[in-house]
């Protein structure tokens, strides 16, 4: 699968840990950075994973901040994100078999490591069940984004 990771400084080791993971097995991944521990803002890189997976370079993606909370919130202001933030492995499974959840946010200061990485295992493994109920519930997400939602930011960042 083709997968983005991106993380704020909070979420440097655990990425690298998932960063790993997801390589050894045999998954094409882009790392979105960031790669310091210096202070960084996670809804830049929210914007990332989120641009990553609407243009197509990624099928899903993986998004760590302290929290996981702040991530989530960013990356689901993007019109057609369906970010979920999961601590466990069955809602990590079941986010994308009933909601088609393309963005997995972590808490790295929440989660412990070996737990994120069957956590991910988890979320990369699973896939949408497709049942009508399912459909039928996206679709009236879907709706939702189209009577309140902004349009979506055009790639490069520049407004139109």
């Amino acid at each position: 699968m083709k997968l983005a990771v991106a993380s704020d400084h909070a979420g440097v080791a655990l990425k690298a840990r998932v960063l790993a993971q997801l390589l050894s097995e045999g998954h094409q991944v882009a790392d979105l950075g960031t790669g310091t521990t210096d202070p960084v803002d996670y809804p830049d890189y929210a914007r990332k994973v989120a641009l990553a997976v609407l243009g197509g370079q990624a099928e899903r993606a993986v998004l760590i901040c302290g929290s996981g909370a702040g991530a989530c919130v960013a990356a689901n202001k993007f019109k057609g994100i369906r970010a979920a933030t999961c601590h466990d492995s069955f809602s990590a499974r079941q986010c994308v078999q009933d909601d088609d959840v393309n963005v997995l946010c972590l808490g790295a200061r929440v989660i412990g490591p070996e737990l994120a990485l069957d956590v991910v295992r988890n979320y990369v493994d699973a896939r949408f069940s497709g049942a009508e109920r399912h459909r039928r519930r996206l679709a009236k997400v879907a709706a939702f984004e189209a009577e309140f939602g902004a349009p979506p930011p055009a790639l490069g960042g520049s407004k139109t």
